[in-house]
């Protein structure tokens, strides 16, 4: 283990995605779960919508626990908004990570004491 998580800094890291379908959003989560370990995720309850409305995905993972795997590009039918939160270390691992699976282009960064916001675009390959 490296020294960051000897420090107990927190490693999980909250998954916000939007502007996309059940698809790419598990195709992104999938990723995500070949690397480390899912600890929540939240599946919007389908429901009678009469006007438009945003979905949004939401999944937890933990960035010392997993699986580790390697990740190679991945397909996406459009591009997907993704909001990562957590600890710094955390979030720059899976940022890495989501970019060796998919092209990535930052939006927004904004950074706090413990923690640290990444607004990203991904897109395919």
């Amino acid at each position: 283990m490296s020294d960051v998580y000897d420090l107990h800094i927190d490693t999980d890291v909250t998954v916000q995605l939007s502007d996309c379908c059940r698809e790419d959003a598990q195709a992104v989560f999938d990723v995500l779960d070949r690397v480390y370990q899912l600890e929540d995720m939240e599946t919007p309850s389908p429901q009678k919508v009469t006007s438009p409305a945003t979905t949004v995905w939401v999944a937890t993972f933990d960035t010392a626990a997993g699986r580790h795997e390697d990740v190679g590009p991945t397909r996406l039918s459009a591009p997907v908004g993704a909001t990562l939160t957590g600890g710094y270390h955390a979030v720059d691992e899976v940022e890495r990570v989501l970019a060796s699976g998919f092209d990535i282009q930052s939006l927004q960064s904004v950074s706090g004491d413990q923690e640290t916001e990444a607004r990203l675009l991904l897109a395919s390959r």
